[in-house]
């Protein structure tokens, strides 16, 4: 987004409002001068996947950057999830198939197939199975032949009838991640195509997380390598499980929206924040 996402300009203009220099530069730019500026604030990087390596290099490259190199390189490949999962977090059951090993598909129920490194759910598909039992291995296969690592996930049916629920976290006064706002994600994935979802279709709405999604998000955070008070943003995504208890499904830390349109003054606690650090 060269000119940023829409819903980052309510931060771009907070910051300017209080008098800070913001400049919209495209990551990949190649006469960007990266050390004149005294922070940089990752936002709508999301063409990096099929260059993750260069992507995960040019964050290693720049100073001042918010979230950190390490983290980036971390969060960007979602096998951070077994990860977290070691750590005691409840993720959704997750399969990760990488290249040159196989995969053998359940006998049934639904399942979303995707690749450990994606953005906006490209190259993500939902099957029903048996009946496209065929269609999830192809598409399994067609990431490991490509040597990228697949992960097979069940589908949790309380997407459609609770959605996700995005527990977005931002710096308070004293410097550590605390709750800023909540929304809620509609279902996303409709079946087997595999097309990227377009960030506008979104079904977002504000939603004041629970009292068991607010602990997990804590837990998660208190997980973070480094520990999370370097960062300047998370957002912990949750949908509940088969027993009602909230999962977690991917913990967004590099490029995630944090939806600031949705959340009334969340854009100027946040510029309150980024002031902070500089």
């Amino acid at each position: 987004m060269p000119d940023l996402w829409d819903d980052d300009h309510p931060l771009r203009d907070a910051l300017r409002q209080r008098g800070v220099a913001v400049d919209a530069v495209c990551w990949d730019d190649p006469v960007a001068d990266w050390a004149a500026y005294d922070l940089v604030v990752l936002r709508s990087p999301w063409d990096y996947v099929a260059r993750h390596d260069r992507f995960v290099a040019w964050a290693a490259s720049v100073p001042h950057l918010a979230n950190p190199a390490d983290i980036v390189a971390w969060n960007t490949d979602k096998r951070y999830l077994s990860e977290l999962e070691a750590a005691g977090i409840p993720i959704i059951p997750t399969t990760f198939v990488a290249p040159g090993e196989s995969w053998t598909a359940p006998a049934e129920g639904q399942w979303v197939v995707k690749p450990t490194v994606s953005a906006g759910s490209q190259d993500t598909a939902r099957y029903t199975l048996p009946g496209q039992a065929d269609l999830a291995t192809a598409h399994v296969e067609r990431l490991t032949t490509a040597g990228r690592t697949a992960m097979i996930q069940p589908y949790l049916s309380a997407v459609d009838t609770a959605g996700e629920t995005a527990v977005l976290c931002t710096p308070d006064e004293t410097g550590e991640l605390t709750y800023s706002h909540g929304i809620r994600k509609g279902p996303m994935l409709t079946g087997p195509n595999g097309a990227p979802v377009d960030p506008y279709s979104e079904e977002i709405s504000p939603r004041q997380p629970s009292p068991a999604e607010l602990e997990v998000a804590e837990r998660v955070l208190a997980v973070v390598p480094g520990g999370s008070k370097r960062l300047l943003y998370a957002r912990v995504d949750l949908i509940p499980g088969p027993d009602g208890a909230p999962m977690l499904v991917e913990l967004e830390l590099t490029e995630p929206s944090l939806f600031l349109s949705t959340a009334p003054g969340s854009a100027e606690r946040l510029a309150d924040a980024i002031i902070a650090r500089l």
